[in-house]
């Protein structure tokens, strides 16, 4: 069985250290080597020269950063936060209970 973990997300690749880029909480699994994360059908490998990211799309080469998600809620860098972190529908309850410790915001879809 693959262990899954919900995570924090951020695409970094629109320049050095933009951290605009859009951002998401949402389920992954790990690769049993534990150097890759699969999310949505995509894979996410481990990369010290990912610039900002620490992980890079496999695919296309862009770089992300993607941590377990704080309890407060600050995941963004100052400079991102303007932007919504967007919360995955599937771990949308489990995230604002167990995680957040906000059970009253368990039908926001964003913060």
């Amino acid at each position: 069985m693959t262990k899954t973990k919900i995570m924090y997300m951020e695409f970094k690749s629109h320049g050095p250290h933009d951290d605009r880029g859009e951002a998401r909480i949402g389920r992954v699994a790990f690769t049993k080597s534990g150097k890759g994360i699969l999310y949505r059908g995509k894979m996410f490998l481990r990369s010290r020269d990912a610039g900002c990211g620490n992980y890079i799309d496999a695919e296309t080469g862009e770089a992300y950063w993607i941590s377990g998600p704080k309890k407060d809620g600050t995941d963004r860098f100052y400079w991102g936060k303007a932007a919504p972190v967007l919360i995955d529908e599937d771990v949308r309850e489990e995230y604002w209970t167990s995680i957040r410790k906000q059970p009253e915001r368990i039908k926001e879809t964003k913060f």
